[in-house]
């Protein structure tokens, strides 16, 4: 008989997720950063590694924050050092949130261990079996964002239609 719950791939992913959460909170707790400051700094990586503005309103919206949230969470970037605001375009209205160097560098420092380890744990798979993992992880990524879409808008369908 099987174990009640998801399928032991799923659990995996479970597992994965807490105990990425638990790195993130260890590494933040000891630079005294929250996990939303961490995942703030992420959001303003990815989107300026594709030449994206980010602004104020993109992070709230990736966040999911409220505007008082938001505003309370760039100034703390913008304390530590880690984020500088510029006005952008011509009627200097918008603001872009740009990392700075010392979030670079700490975050660098923060998340070393992590990819020390994880390096050593890629070196043992193939190329082939790393690209399968690759698809899988997209694929399960691709999955989470409709299912949180669906989440928000509460329109999840009925189990037994």
């Amino acid at each position: 008989m099987a174990a009640p719950g998801p399928p032991p791939l799923v659990r995996l992913l479970q597992e994965f997720t807490l105990e990425a959460n638990r790195y993130v909170d260890a590494a933040g707790g000891r630079n005294a950063m929250h996990r939303t400051d961490l995942n703030a700094l992420s959001v303003i990586m990815r989107h300026t590694a594709r030449g994206e503005v980010v602004t104020p309103g993109v992070l709230r919206k990736e966040l999911n924050l409220s505007s008082p949230a938001t505003t309370a969470l760039i100034d703390r970037l913008h304390s530590s050092g880690h984020v500088v605001r510029e006005r952008q375009g011509t009627d200097r209205r918008q603001v872009q949130l740009l990392m700075t160097p010392k979030a670079y560098s700490d975050g660098g420092a923060m998340f070393l261990p992590l990819a020390r380890h994880m390096g050593a744990a890629l070196a043992g798979f193939t190329p082939e079996e790393l690209e399968i993992a690759t698809r899988f992880m997209n694929s399960m990524i691709e999955a989470t964002i409709r299912a949180g879409e669906e989440a928000a808008r509460d329109d999840t369908p009925p189990e037994n239609p």
